[in-house]
């Protein structure tokens, strides 16, 4: 009985597993969607993967090119969410809204800039050659 009870609470526990899944899934869709930033950004990831692939970069270097790609584009997300909620308070707009929204965005620029930074240290030696 004890063992059905575990297997009840797992199977209950994997159905929220799999709803939280797709509202992710659902989430990110959306955000790419409608997000020109985000799909620039997507773009500008496979075409440095296909450039990590032609080089055929080392284990530690991809380490850090999923790293960046991931930073950037979850930066993209968040600040995506956060403007999102912002737009909420658009009928009593205050300075600070814009100001969110500006911090917000200096957050990804922030991301992509130290993406391009490492991109630049990985890529150069192979390009100088």
């Amino acid at each position: 009985m004890l063992r059905d009870m575990c297997c009840v609470k797992i199977m209950i526990n994997l159905k929220r597993l799999i709803k939280s899944f797709k509202y992710a899934f659902k989430g990110l869709y959306k955000t790419f969607r409608e997000e020109q930033n985000l799909k620039i950004q997507s773009i500008a990831a496979c075409l440095v993967v296909i450039l990590a692939v032609y080089f055929n970069i080392t284990r530690t270097e991809w380490m850090f090119l999923v790293f960046v790609i991931g930073l950037v584009i979850l930066m993209e997300i968040a600040n995506s969410a956060i403007e999102r909620v912002t737009d909420v308070l658009k009928p009593r707009i205050h300075d600070y809204v814009k100001e969110i929204k500006d911090i917000a965005a200096a957050g990804v620029m922030v991301a992509s800039l130290i993406a391009l930074v490492i991109g630049i240290i990985i890529f150069w030696p192979y390009i100088m050659i």
